[in-house]
């Protein structure tokens, strides 16, 4: 009897490559000042930015504090 190879599948080499054609939007669609944001993400941005000028936010290092607390591995 004949014994399997133990690795008889054909190896590749694993690699990403990049595009050979780049795809950029024609200059009379592409903007620097408007961008096409979906309506909820509007919403939730102007919501989020009311929050911050009431002060209803949490301050990063505040933030930061709490998880180095709860997380001590990340100190």
């Amino acid at each position: 009897m004949k014994t399997p190879k133990k690795d008889s599948t054909k190896k590749t080499s694993d690699f990403l490559q990049e595009p050979a054609t780049e795809f950029l939007k024609p200059i009379s669609e592409a903007s620097e000042t408007e961008e096409e944001m979906h309506p909820i993400l509007v919403q939730l941005l102007e919501k989020a930015l009311k929050e911050s000028e009431q002060g209803l936010g949490i301050p990063h290092e505040e933030v930061m504090h709490r998880i180095k607390e709860k997380f001590s591995f990340l100190k």
